[in-house]
Order: C-alpha cells, then structure tokens, then sequence
C-alpha cells in the first residue's frame, strides 16, 4: 500500500516573496526580484524537512510505504496510485490544505488530517477529510495504517494521554530528498514548554512541562544522521536549556562528534555558565532567542515572564561572548508597546550587537489565551469564526488592533523601523561582528532587506484599504 504525505506551503512571504494582496500590481524588477530571492530562501532558513512528516514516514508497517510531497518544491502527484493521502494542516495553512485534500478525495483517495489545526479545532476539519488524527500522533499513526491495511479506518484517532518519548523510534530520511533541503540533520530532544506565554500554543499542543528523550538515543540520532548528511544540525525544541541538567549532559556528550548546530533557547541561558559552555564546546553556533518586548511591563503582560529586563542585555553579551549568534526575535505590538518602542527597540539590538533581528507583528493564533482575550476584547481585525481569515505572513499584515498605538500610526511606525535596521550598511556591520557564521548571518540580513520591504509595501496597501473601507 502507498501512503502520501503532504506538507503545504504559504501562499504569503512565509515561504518565499509573495504578496498577501495578489490582486495588488507590481512592476517586473519587483518581481523578478521576487523570484530570484524565493529561490535562495528555498536553500536557505526555510528549506529544512517537515519535522511531523520525518516522524511519521519513520513509521514502519509492513506491506505500507511511505512518501513525502513538499509542496514548496513539488507539484502534488494527484495522478499517483495512493491508498491514503496524509497532510499536517496549521490553523494559517487550513484553506491551503483543505484545497489539496478535496482534490484527492475527489479522485477517490482517502485523506487523513492532523496537525496543530486539526488538534484545536476538529470540527472545523471533519467534512474535509476521511479521518483525523489529533494530537502527536506517532502512537496513533501505527494504529491507523494497520487499520488501513485491514480496511477499517476509523473516523477519528486520538489518545488521552501524550507519547512516551523514552520509547525508542529512530528517525529515517528514506522519504527524503536529501539534496534539496539546506540541511536534513533536524533532532528533537524534548517537547512540551514549561512557560505560558498567552500568544504561543505549545503548551496548549505539548503539554506544560518539559519531556525529555532518553539522551542515549539522541546521541545515537546524532551519529546516525553523520553517515548521511554533514551539514549543520538543528535541534528543533523550543528552549534547549529549559532542564539545565538534562542540556549540559546532552550536548557534554556531543563534543567528541565535532558538529556544528543551530537551536533555540531563552535569553536565561546567558546566565546558565555551564550550559552556555556545553553548547559552545559541542558547536553552537547560533540561537534564536524569543526576546519579544525589551521591558518587563511588556513581557509580564503576555505572562512572559523568563526575560528580565534587568539582565537581558548582559545574557545577550554571554551568549554572544561564548561564541554563539543570536537570531533576536521580537515583537511589536503588545500591550506594553507605544509609539516609543521602536525607539527602544532599535537602541537594544544596536546596544546587544543582535546579528540578526526578527521584528514581528503581534500575531494572535486561533487557540491562544491571546486570541480568546483579544477577541473578547474587540481587538480583532478577522472574524473569530472564519477559519480562513488568520494566515501566516512575513509581518505583512496586522491582525489586531494594539492596545495603545493607533492602526495607521503603529503602521507607519513599524515600517519606519524595519526600514532603518535593514539596509546594506546594517547587514555589513552585523556580518564583521559576528561571532560565527558569518556566510549565513550575511545571507539573513541581505535577504531580510527585501523580505521587510515586502512587508512594508503589503501593510501599507492593508493601510490604504482601511482608509477605503471606513
């Protein structure tokens, strides 16, 4: 039996230089530039395998053999000889993911669909697909292909309680085309996030507290995934360093293999010497840091409350000191914010020597105690109710209306700063000061120059049809 897992991609600058207004002109420099940079971003931060659909093509069952369509580089095989059509659908992506569902399913293919989306919001799936699978789903995925081969798929699959990660399942490539993706070499060591930050939902998906695979296993993962493919590892949790014992014993036991990574972890571990240290012995060279708002007046009111202000901008010089990177991701637009955080926005990346700052939009995901709050609220700018309205966007539009910033007024002040941190001469500066990586810390700043001018010519078209609207 053939089995096809599809992973859909962006219809906005997600994934590459697209307009959120497709009915908006351009001219054709515009979009030959455009096309020139969504190729480099391909190979580049984006292009890296779909973690959900590594783990479940890993799966075996016998007699069933699994295959992955990555539609930012492939066009969906509908004329394919498939017994079952499997596609990971995010809340942002749904309309993207139900088009391709009902395409093989009017072809008399039957369709599974899992995901955060589907997780969260199940009925809202039900008449798109021939099953759903809820939840993380390695445990009901072996279920459901034995069901499959016997004929008797269910219409709903979901488990009361979370997977055992101390069960060993190796991670194959084999539904992989190594080649086309700027590294393969994704390892997850844990799930689950032990912060409650109200505009995320992983611990709303994995639970509130950090589960860990056993370390042996990982360090097994890490020498297997060597035979095959050399380049940069990327270690996919969301805060490496949140169990400080379990994080320096792990990657203690990574320096014999002489790798270089990438990951994410909180500012905290500026103050965490001896994890800091293990991460640099086993070739760290770049993090990427959830820093969102630079006061705790901010942060504390999204109930982040692991950044303090007080000692933000020195965690950020440690890290950057042991030889490490930082990817500073922030947020404009929380309830904290005014029309001064800008300003304080761009004095902390110049004061921190960030080397490569992300500036979004707060984004309020259908799930989040952010989105149930700013809908109660009357501060979004969607209906609560249409599933299709909340898409993923490179700050390309704004979704809610700030607190305390008007909407024309937080537009132009966001534009404002994006156009005066990303410029040729800033991405040189970042560059010769890097720590480490300094092809790749060139490529991000250079390709951010265009990708924010997208989303400043985007908001500003969002703008001008508000004011067409009133």
């Amino acid at each position: 039996m053939k089995v096809l897992l599809v992973f859909t991609r962006s219809a906005s600058g997600v994934d590459g230089p697209r307009s959120v207004f497709s009915d908006t002109p351009v001219s054709l420099l515009t979009k030959f530039k455009d096309s020139v940079l969504q190729n480099i971003i391909k190979r580049a931060q984006f292009a890296v395998p779909p973690t959900a659909l590594m783990v479940l093509s890993s799966i075996e069952v016998e007699g069933v053999e699994q295959h992955i369509c990555d539609m930012r580089f492939d066009d969906l095989p509908l004329d394919g000889d498939w017994d079952l059509v499997g596609i990971t659908v995010h809340t942002g992506l749904a309309k993207t993911a139900f088009e391709v569902a009902r395409k093989f399913r009017e072809r008399g293919v039957k369709v599974v669909l899992g995901g955060p989306h589907v997780t969260l919001f199940p009925d809202s799936c039900v008449s798109e697909a021939d099953s759903l699978v809820l939840g993380e789903a390695e445990d009901l995925w072996k279920e459901l292909l034995e069901d499959l081969k016997r004929g008797s798929l269910k219409a709903r699959y979901q488990s009361d309680t979370l997977p055992d990660l101390s069960v060993y399942r190796p991670i194959s490539k084999r539904a992989l085309n190594i080649k086309r993706y700027f590294t393969t070499n994704l390892i997850q060591t844990s799930r689950g996030c032990p912060y409650r930050c109200d505009f995320c939902n992983v611990y709303v998906m994995n639970g509130n507290r950090s589960r860990h695979r056993p370390i042996a296993h990982v360090v097994e993962e890490v020498e297997r995934f060597l035979k095959d493919d050399k380049r940069v590892f990327f270690f996919v949790d969301d805060t490496l360093n949140a169990d400080r014992a379990y994080a320096t014993e792990l990657f203690t036991k990574l320096i014999p293999y002489k790798i270089q990574w990438v990951g994410q972890a909180t500012t905290l571990l500026g103050q965490q010497p001896e994890v800091l240290e293990a991460f640099a012995k086993s070739g760290c060279k770049g993090l990427l840091l959830g820093i969102e708002g630079v006061n705790d007046a901010t942060n504390h009111s999204h109930r982040k409350f692991q950044n303090k202000e007080s000692a933000l901008v020195r965690n950020i010089k440690a890290i950057r000191a042991a030889g490490i990177c930082v990817y500073g991701s922030f947020i404009y637009g929380l309830d904290g914010d005014t029309l001064e955080t800008p300003r304080l926005l761009y004095d902390f990346i110049e004061e921190t020597g960030v080397d490569v700052p992300g500036i979004n939009i707060l984004r309020p995901i259908p799930g989040t105690a952010l989105f149930e709050r700013l809908a109660s609220e009357g501060r979004l700018m969607f209906p609560k109710d249409d599933i299709y309205a909340f898409r993923y966007s490179w700050g390309q539009e704004l979704l809610c209306k700030p607190k305390q910033i008007p909407v024309e007024d937080f537009i132009e002040s966001y534009c404002d700063l994006t156009e005066r941190l990303f410029t040729f001469r800033n991405a040189i500066k970042r560059t010769l000061n890097a720590p480490a990586i300094r092809p790749a810390i060139l490529m991000f700043n250079l390709a951010y120059i265009q990708m924010y001018g997208l989303s400043r010519r985007d908001l500003r078209q969002q703008l001008f049809r508000l004011k067409q609207n009133r």
